[in-house]
């Protein structure tokens, strides 16, 4: 079964960047990573043009695209859940969650200002750990373990040792 760790904090705060980050430290170390976005408005949108995007269009229910290196599905589904799904992907080794703020994985709270560290306060169950890359942040107010935004390796041990990997 995969680990699944979450990255939560609001637009802009920088999980993106953390957790493609995080994939190549995790791939550098032997690790297989599949990624799961919440998309909470319903902004993802297929590109304009594409066979796949006309089969959506026409009201397929489902696309499957196969490529030499990949697959892509779509499906429609009202209301998809995030464990249904994680299932999926259980042979891998972790599963990097961004956003899903309400579900119940262990999270790391991402933020870069201080508007943003509210998501401290926002998560339930409390987050397991802290990034941000604010210079004046005070760490040992924290009580959670904290690292810079910056510092993947460091973040990347840290999730090893959650898990209890390697």
């Amino acid at each position: 079964m995969a680990h699944c760790i979450g990255f939560a904090g609001y637009s802009d705060s920088g999980k993106t960047t953390l957790v493609a980050k995080l994939i190549l430290e995790m791939n550098q170390r032997g690790y297989r990573i599949a990624v799961m976005k919440h998309d909470a408005h319903g902004h993802y949108k297929e590109a304009a043009g594409t066979d796949s995007t006309t089969f959506v269009e026409s009201g397929a229910e489902a696309v499957v695209t196969l490529s030499p290196d990949g697959i892509h599905v779509f499906e429609k589904k009202r209301n998809p859940s995030l464990e249904e799904q994680l299932s999926a992907y259980a042979h891998l080794d972790y599963v990097f969650i961004e956003g899903f703020k309400k579900e119940k994985h262990p999270k790391i709270a991402v933020f870069r200002t201080i508007e943003q560290s509210e998501i401290i306060q926002a998560l339930e169950p409390e987050p397991i750990a802290i990034a941000t890359d604010m210079d004046d942040f005070n760490f040992q107010l924290a009580a959670f373990p904290s690292f810079d935004l910056n510092n993947t390796p460091g973040i990347a041990d840290f999730i090893e040792r959650y898990f209890g990997s390697k």
